[in-house]
């Protein structure tokens, strides 16, 4: 490395490019978080762009193992600034930024304790998980002795204390960090599929906790590690980097239960449960608020909805729907929730309502052109989709779209294959079909929608036949987990 320093400078001097851009090729085959910082620097001195590009998106996606290496802690208040307040940057939570910071200051602690302030502003202070709010920020003398601060940590508090209010509350430090060079991922969780009896005289439906996962650079197909629940009709949904599989049935009860999904580690962990047992419900995300609505607790329809709060894990009730409905689906458009058609317990609904937060209240929109069940439900480029699902005498390949500029709905293309019990979920400008029945049996073909083209097309099967699916899609840098099975199916005519 030290004749590196001599030659790369000499080289660009004597305009030997073919040398300059060896020795640049090295030093990018030699990042490392130990060392990543340093060669940034030497990258940008010598104005070897390439490598200045390389190195610093290596330390925006390493950026919990260099925030611990000698050469962070001796970089100057500005560099460290632009890091923490990069959307781009990679961390499993917020508090490993808080972390960084502390341990920079703490560095050389009375030439750095007047840069608190500047520093703090840069840290997302909303999205740090309440009991770590009060127990490390607010007790940390560094930031209590100054009054910015406090201001700051009081915004923290505001936000938590107010869900109902976080899309007015929100600014540069409540927006989620999205790490640059993260690709979509699509899982499938929960299924309900057939299972041959041991007389082989017909099939029964096996529920199982088998989970698998689609990444669409390699278009291939991964088993991931099972739930730690069996669950069909669950609801699914991401927060961040996280998972969610919410209530279902288990073949025996209702649940109540939640369970979260950490990529990383590969492994799920259990939530915080519901107040009330639900499975055939809609979930969505609203403002980092993971809400639930519908569905049924193993007596009767529901029509009550709660909502999740990760930063705090606390379920709220709010304010129940003005229908019971039982396979409903849930999407968020504009700020606002949609719980769309379901089963009352005598007719399958062409009815759609939706939910305020601000002001906890339901209100009816215009209904669907037809009544729909256990249909699929997604948001693409500012239009809610609803795909197949069952209108009480047949399964459907119909699909609809609502735009709420003219409060109207329209048909589109058909799918190729009727489907309810499926999920809809929209990924990279597409919207994926996954799974579901077709009126005789459980499904594993998945089919994609160009709302450009307006026409639907296959693509990789699963692994398994899934019918009562849940599916949602998490940003991840590095996928897939280590020792994941993998399928490629090629895509096969619908």
């Amino acid at each position: 490395m030290p004749c590196l320093q001599t030659l790369l400078p000499a080289a660009s001097l004597l305009q030997l490019n073919g040398v300059r851009d060896a020795c640049c090729k090295f030093l990018l085959s030699q990042l490392d978080p130990s060392n990543c910082l340093g060669i940034r620097s030497f990258a940008d001195t010598h104005s070897c762009s390439d490598l200045l590009k390389s190195a610093h998106k290596y330390v925006l996606q390493h950026f919990v193992e260099v925030s611990k290496t000698e050469e962070f802690m001796l970089l100057p208040l500005k560099q460290v600034l632009d890091l923490i307040s990069s959307d781009n940057l990679n961390v499993p939570s917020e508090e490993e930024v808080y972390r960084a910071v502390l341990s920079w200051v703490k560095h050389d602690i009375d030439g750095r304790r007047q840069h608190v302030p500047w520093l703090m502003k840069c840290v997302r202070l909303p999205l740090l998980r309440r009991d770590f709010l009060m127990s490390n920020v607010d007790t940390e003398l560094l930031v209590r002795h100054h009054s910015e601060c406090k201001d700051l940590l009081i915004e923290a508090l505001k936000y938590h204390l107010m869900p109902e209010q976080r899309g007015v509350l929100s600014n540069s430090r409540t927006r989620p960090r999205r790490c640059e060079g993260a690709s979509p991922v699509l899982f499938a969780v929960g299924q309900c599929a057939p299972e041959v009896t041991h007389q082989g005289g017909g099939s029964l439906f096996a529920i199982h906790g088998d989970c698998e996962a689609y990444d669409t650079r390699t278009d291939r197909w991964h088993m991931v590690a099972s739930m730690s629940t069996r669950r069909a009709r669950v609801g699914v949904a991401a927060i961040g980097n996280k998972l969610y599989a919410v209530g279902g049935y288990d073949g025996t009860s209702d649940l109540a239960t939640v369970e979260s999904y950490d990529p990383i580690t590969n492994s799920w962990q259990p939530e915080v449960s519901m107040g009330t047992r639900r499975s055939c419900l809609g979930v969505a995300v609203l403002h980092g608020l993971l809400y639930a609505a519908g569905g049924y607790d193993g007596a009767s329809c529901l029509n009550s909805a709660e909502r999740y709060d990760p930063l705090t894990s606390t379920w709220t009730s709010i304010a129940a729907m003005s229908t019971r409905r039982r396979y409903v689906r849930v999407a968020t458009l504009d700020g606002s929730l949609y719980a769309v058609g379901g089963y009352d317990s005598s007719s399958h609904l062409a009815t759609v309502e939706k939910y305020e937060p601000q002001s906890n209240a339901w209100t009816a929109i215009a209904n669907m052109l037809s009544r729909r069940s256990s249909a699929g439900v997604a948001v693409l480029e500012g239009m809610l989709y609803v795909a197949g699902g069952n209108d009480g005498t047949s399964c459907l390949n119909s699909v609809e779209r609502f735009n709420p500029k003219t409060n109207a709905w329209e048909g589109v293309a058909p799918m190729n294959i009727r489907r309810s019990t499926h999920d809809l979920v929209a990924m990279d400008g597409w919207l994926y079909a996954v799974g579901g029945n077709d009126g005789s049996s459980s499904l594993n073909s998945i089919e994609k929608y160009n709302p450009r083209s307006n026409k639907w097309v296959a693509a990789s099967c699963m692994f398994t036949r899934r019918s009562s699916v849940g599916v949602a899609v998490l940003e991840l840098l590095n996928f897939p987990p280590p020792s994941s099975p993998t399928l490629s199916v090629s895509s096969t005519s619908l």
